[in-house]
């Protein structure tokens, strides 16, 4: 993992390309930890999460019964030549249709896979302050709690990142608001090492199982070019915030280079939609 050494937060030696082709420096993130700063979230920021949950709409993933043996949760499932546990109640309603059964007549239960793993990463540099970081917070907070059965990981970032909740690490979603609110927004945007740090989340996870949420303005200037990082991970959707400055082209190639798409938000309402969009499919 990089870091350990002081980095040079100078301008000298970087490539500025103009909108789309994003200031690339030598720069390399560090993951550092959250210090209890005994700040706690204000109502308002409590409410827009609340508000975002109630207009969620996640479908659950499609069962899977090609996942390994052992795996997911237990469901009833037609027979196809696996689980010798047969559903009496269910098979005999599937009898009482069709009095000369297929295989697929007989009910079963076996575990099947219904989890999804999905790593969401938050913008807390500077250009990230006042109102973005309310919507921040409240969209960790609504996407906790709505994606309670699934595995959630959250990486707050700036030129360095934080992680503020591990796969399969189970997190209350007012402790992850509260986790949030406690790092100021501040510094450069790295927006390459969130998403390498995704990528070694989900370096065990199945590639259908797997996606990753940016909330972020995209306008990165610090650390190496963000794209080849989106290209390397299963699924990359892009929240783009737009309440201030911004680069829409570099959200574009991200989602677009990440076989994800792309939404825009203006304020918190937005985030639901956008969210039961990605989820969708």
């Amino acid at each position: 993992m990089p870091g350990g050494e002081p980095r040079d937060r100078s301008d000298a030696g970087s490539k500025r390309t103009g909108s789309g082709a994003p200031a690339t420096t030598g720069e390399q993130g560090t993951l550092t930890s959250v210090s209890d700063s005994g700040v706690t979230p204000d109502p308002e920021t409590l409410r827009r999460a609340r508000e975002i949950a109630a207009r969620l709409a996640v479908p659950r993933p499609r069962r899977d019964v090609t996942a390994r043996r052992g795996a997911g949760e237990i469901e009833s499932v037609p027979y196809r030549g696996g689980s010798d546990d047969i559903d009496l109640d269910r098979t005999v309603e599937q009898l009482a249709e069709h009095p000369v059964p297929d295989d697929e007549d007989i009910v079963v239960r076996e575990r099947v896979r219904t989890r999804r793993s999905v790593v969401l990463l938050v913008d807390l540099s500077g250009s990230m302050r006042g109102e973005r970081v309310r919507t921040a917070a409240a969209t960790v907070g609504a996407l906790a709690a709505e994606l309670a059965r699934d595995d959630l990981a959250v990486i707050a970032f700036w030129s360095d990142a934080a992680v503020l909740a591990r796969l399969g690490q189970r997190v209350a979603p007012q402790a992850l608001v509260e986790s949030m609110v406690r790092i100021p927004a501040r510094g450069l945007t790295n927006l390459a090492f969130p998403l390498q740090v995704a990528r070694r989340e989900l370096a065990r996870v199945p590639a259908r199982d797997a996606r990753v949420l940016l909330l972020s303005d995209c306008v990165h200037n610090a650390g190496p070019d963000p794209r080849p990082f989106a290209a390397r991970l299963p699924r990359l959707e892009v929240l783009l915030d737009t309440t201030g400055e911004q680069d829409p082209d570099l959200a574009r190639d991200l989602a677009r280079l990440g076989r994800g798409r792309l939404r825009q938000i203006r304020t918190y309402r937005d985030v639901a939609p956008a969210l039961s969009e990605f989820f969708a499919s």
